[in-house]
């Protein structure tokens, strides 16, 4: 079995801008563009589908991704312009945190309120 969330976007350009120059995913069909209604990404063996369809309903998804080096991928995405000032008053967003529950993670939240949780275990 295999996971493949579906995010809803408002803005499907800026959503591929997001997913594809800071987090790293690309194009699973070179011919889907933000013209689409959905546009399927991979990133290795992760798969997510972007959608613009179903009116304004269905926003603010969750899909925790394990890592190997969350450090490192935390920096990657900030190399890449990473921009964490809208959620200041969550630490988790601001970089890895060692979690009560064995993990260690940081969030990011999309253009959409979708929120990406990438983690390691401790």
């Amino acid at each position: 079995m295999k996971l493949i969330p579906l995010f809803k976007c408002r803005n499907m350009g800026a959503a591929l801008d997001f997913y594809t120059k800071i987090i790293g995913f690309k194009l699973k069909y070179p011919n889907e563009s933000a013209d689409d209604v959905v546009v399927d990404l991979i990133n290795d063996e992760a798969e997510l589908q972007l959608t613009t369809s179903e009116s304004d309903s269905l926003f603010g998804s969750v899909v925790n991704i394990l890592v190997d080096d969350v450090d490192s991928r935390f920096q990657e995405f900030i190399n890449r312009g990473l921009d964490t000032s809208s959620k200041k008053d969550s630490p988790v967003h601001q970089g890895p945190v060692d979690q009560t529950w064995g993990m260690r993670e940081f969030y990011v939240t999309d253009p959409d309120g979708n929120t990406l949780r990438f983690r390691q275990p401790l």
